[in-house]
């Protein structure tokens, strides 16, 4: 018996295959139909950052950037962080790279993310998520944009009658400020009777209270001001444009006045869009105004808008999508059949013909597994066949079989 220890999947990644990886490539690739309508262009960044781009870009009393960022120095002595998020990254590239040139710019990436967290359903320490963004558009017609192209991949992938768009506006910096006096003031006021982690965002992120699942919390929360008591006529002027759009666009939504997002640089629209068949973890893509966040990163003034999906949360609202399945299996019988068998082989996957062979076994076995594999057709091929310049084709859904010449057989199997 073998002393050595076997290894072990790292708790809160996953190792994919059969119906999870298939699910989780159908996300992907309607993802990345969706975008091409919508005119968005691939963007890729790198896994890691330096760790400032995101302790600006979260803020360092975010509970991401305290507690769940995988940081390292690396022997340069530099410190590094596996990113946590697709929007820092792309921020930080769109200001050094110079991307401004290209500015409005509609960007779609897809891929890994980490974070330390309590692994849950649905949620990991490595997760991939979908993200879309829209930089250098402060039009209120960029976030309709965002919306639409959102709510389509949801459409598309067979999931948008389970889940719902809660929409909300933080108005522009004049509301904003005004909101979160109002809050804190609200929340001193009672805050003899808030949690412990209320309490520490009462001083750091008060508007992350009304995100709260305590339920001390949850009464003195829902009683806290609204923000449109605060709202300006321009940001009351915006909000009124998107919600416009979304409806001649025929995008359905209601009114969330309580969705917040804490960091200073939110403006204007946030949302989410929520399902309840996934338990506590309802959210499945959200996201927001960003127009501040550039600028913390050294960058000019530049409106943005973005939002964030998780690739494994979709994948589990999914119907599960057909198994992939080759059209030919080749059999071949002899040492003379199995070298001609390669060329067949090629000769069809080259003419885009889905088309695979069983490394070993006899005809009976090979044929089960051709039968197994749920291709449509089977190639047999023998010393007699090669004389010919012919092969066998079997139909294996009625069993009828007939000759072929070699040189015909992808036009055989296509027709």
């Amino acid at each position: 018996m073998s002393s050595i220890q076997k290894p072990q999947r790292i708790r809160g990644t996953q190792d994919m295959i059969g119906e999870t990886a298939a699910r989780f490539d159908h996300v992907v690739a309607v993802f990345e139909r969706v975008r091409r309508l919508y005119g968005f262009q691939p963007v890729q960044v790198p896994v890691f950052e330096a760790t400032s781009v995101f302790s600006r870009s979260l803020g360092e009393t975010t509970d991401v950037v305290a507690k769940e960022m995988y940081t390292f120095d690396d022997r340069g002595g530099d410190s590094l962080t596996l990113r946590p998020e697709f929007t820092a990254g792309i921020a930080r590239a769109y200001v050094s790279e110079g991307w401004q040139q290209w500015s409005p710019l509609k960007l779609a990436a897809w891929g890994p993310l980490f974070r330390y967290e309590r692994p849950q359903k649905g949620r990991f320490r490595q997760f991939h998520q979908l993200d879309a963004e829209i930089i250098g558009a402060g039009e209120p017609a960029a976030d309709v944009e965002l919306l639409t192209f959102a709510a389509q991949l949801l459409n598309e992938l067979g999931v948008d009658e389970a889940v719902t768009l809660h929409l909300n506006t933080l108005g522009d910096a004049e509301t904003r400020e005004a909101w979160r006096v109002a809050l804190v003031d609200h929340f001193r006021r009672h805050q003899g009777e808030l949690s412990e982690e209320s309490l520490d965002r009462l001083e750091r992120n008060p508007l992350r209270i009304l995100d709260s699942k305590d339920p001390r919390d949850r009464p003195i929360a829902d009683a806290a001001p609204e923000i449109d008591a605060y709202l300006t006529a321009e940001g009351g002027r915006f909000f009124e444009t998107v919600t416009r759009g979304l409806d001649a666009a025929g995008v359905l939504w209601t009114r969330a006045s309580r969705l917040v997002r804490g960091l200073d640089y939110y403006r204007h629209t946030a949302f989410e869009f929520i399902t309840e068949r996934l338990g506590a973890q309802g959210t499945v893509l959200g996201g927001g105004r960003y127009d501040g966040l550039i600028e913390t990163l050294g960058g000019p003034h530049t409106p943005a808008v973005g939002w964030a999906a998780g690739i494994e949360r979709l994948a589990m609202l999914i119907d599960a999508p057909e198994a992939e399945r080759i059209e030919v299996a080749v059999v071949p019988m002899g040492e003379a059949a199995e070298v001609a068998a390669q060329k067949i082989l090629a000769d069809l996957r080259r003419v885009g013909v889905a088309a695979d062979m069983a490394f070993r076994g006899n005809m009976k076995k090979r044929m089960q597994k051709a039968d197994a594999s749920g291709a449509r057709y089977a190639v047999i091929i023998g010393e007699d066949e090669l004389a010919r310049g012919e092969a066998a084709l079997k139909d294996l859904a009625d069993g009828t079989q007939r000759a072929v010449a070699l040189d015909g057989l992808a036009e055989a199997v296509r027709g």
